[in-house]
Formats: C-alpha cells, sequence, structure tokens
C-alpha cells in the first residue's frame, strides 16, 4: 500500500512539475506590463561619422545601417529557409547601400578588430559574393577615395557622381513636392469652408496613387525576404 502511495506522489509531483514549467514559458511569452529595456543610439561616434560620409559618397543611392543579410538575400530552397534564417539572422553589416529600385550593391563594415573578426569578415565576402552584393571594410583612420569606392561598388562608368542627383537637390525637390502638395490641401480645406458645394474635389497627384507606386517596382520584385518580411513574422507574444 505505501508503494502505491509512493507512485501516485511521485505522479502528483511529476504532474504538479509539468504545469510549474508551463506557467513559466507561458510568463516569458506574456507582453510585460514594463518593458526591461531602454533606448540607445544607432551608432557610435565613429559609425556617425562614417555615415556622413557615406551619403556623400553615394547620393544617388539609398543608404541602411546596420540590416541584416537575411533581409537582402534569399535560400535556393524555400524548404531551407528557416535553418539558414537562423543561421544567419544575427549577420549584418554596418552600412548597405541600395539602388533606388531596392537592389543591393554593397555592404561595408567598420574596421573594428574587437568587433569585427576576420573569420566574420570572410564569412561576409563569401556569402555576399556569391549573392553579386559587394563587400568592403573601411577603416576610419584611412577611409578609402570616394571614386575607389563607388567603382568597387557600382563600376567605372559610375564612378564619378552625377551632381544633377544629388542629396541636396533631391532634398530641395522633395522639399518643393510636399510644399505644394500642403499648399493644394490649405487651398481645398478654405474652399470647403466657403462654400462646400463648389469646393474643389481631392485631385489624384495630392497623393500618390497605389497604382503608379506599385508600376514603379522592379521586375521580378518579390514582397517576401528570406523567410517572410521582417515586419510581419510571426511572434511568439500573446
Amino acid at each position: 500500500m505505501g508503494l502505491v502511495y509512493f507512485f501516485v506522489g511521485l505522479a502528483a509531483g511529476a504532474a504538479a512539475y509539468y504545469f510549474y514549467l508551463r506557467r513559466q514559458r507561458r510568463a516569458q511569452r506574456r507582453i510585460p506590463a514594463q518593458w526591461p529595456l531602454k533606448a540607445r543610439p544607432l551608432v557610435n561616434s565613429t559609425e556617425r561619422a562614417i555615415w556622413s560620409w557615406m551619403e556623400r559618397v553615394f547620393a544617388d543611392h539609398k543608404l541602411f545601417i546596420k540590416l541584416p543579410v537575411t533581409r537582402f538575400t534569399a535560400p535556393d530552397q524555400r524548404s531551407d529557409a528557416s535553418h539558414w534564417y537562423k543561421l544567419l539572422n544575427g549577420v549584418y553589416c554596418s552600412f548597405t547601400v541600395c539602388r533606388p529600385d531596392g537592389r543591393v550593391v554593397g555592404c561595408v563594415d567598420v574596421h573594428n578588430p574587437a568587433m569585427l573578426s576576420l573569420s566574420n569578415q570572410a564569412l561576409k565576402h563569401s556569402l555576399l559574393s556569391q549573392c553579386g552584393v559587394h563587400y568592403w571594410v573601411v577603416d576610419p583612420a584611412n577611409l578609402p577615395h570616394a571614386t575607389q569606392l563607388r567603382t568597387a561598388f557600382l563600376g567605372e562608368e559610375f564612378a564619378h557622381i552625377d551632381t544633377t542627383d544629388t542629396l541636396d537637390h533631391r532634398l530641395r525637390n522633395g522639399a518643393d513636392t510636399l510644399q505644394a502638395t500642403v499648399t493644394r490641401q490649405r487651398v481645398a480645406h478654405r474652399e470647403r469652408e466657403l462654400d462646400p458645394a463648389t469646393a474643389r474635389k481631392p485631385q489624384p497627384e495630392d497623393s500618390p496613387p497605389t497604382q503608379i507606386l506599385e508600376s514603379r517596382l522592379p521586375s521580378g520584385w518579390e514582397q517576401n525576404s528570406f523567410v517572410m518580411p521582417l515586419d510581419s513574422r510571426m511572434s511568439d507574444l500573446n
């Protein structure tokens, strides 16, 4: 009889421990009322200086900061996506240079022996070069000439930047477009207040049509990247 009580107690203890672990796992996935996190700078002072330099060198391109390589690569076999994503999700480059159509042309890392090992550099060089993406490590104390870096990433034909499409030029054009849109909206609002019946109806140029935006996407564009877009992956939090 004592043996029966022993096994019953053992089973009850095992069941209690199982439910305890289950509650612990559920508690770990629960969204906390107070997050144990705080904001921090995206880049350090050295990276910030190179960031400004990179924006001048590639003023006719888009520049992304610390982007995971899984965001712009995809496995040959979709069935292997989860495996390679888990392996490469922590691999990123300091700066990623992207064409206006969304295609990555090259990645740049900041030389830092304490943070960027030779094996890490070799991995990125091998991976990115096989994907047709150039890779370069810059020394903050001895930056390459802008033409040298542009030639490596874009070829000799585009080694020199077109001054008609510099960052300042595009910013001015963007500001003018925004100001024109705001002015049209203010005029329309004023007309509706004075006479709703004769108020000017919103024009197509007041906001970019979805069809136009979609038509500008490059051919072969995929909505997903690697497993799926980073901003829509399923989370275990509840």
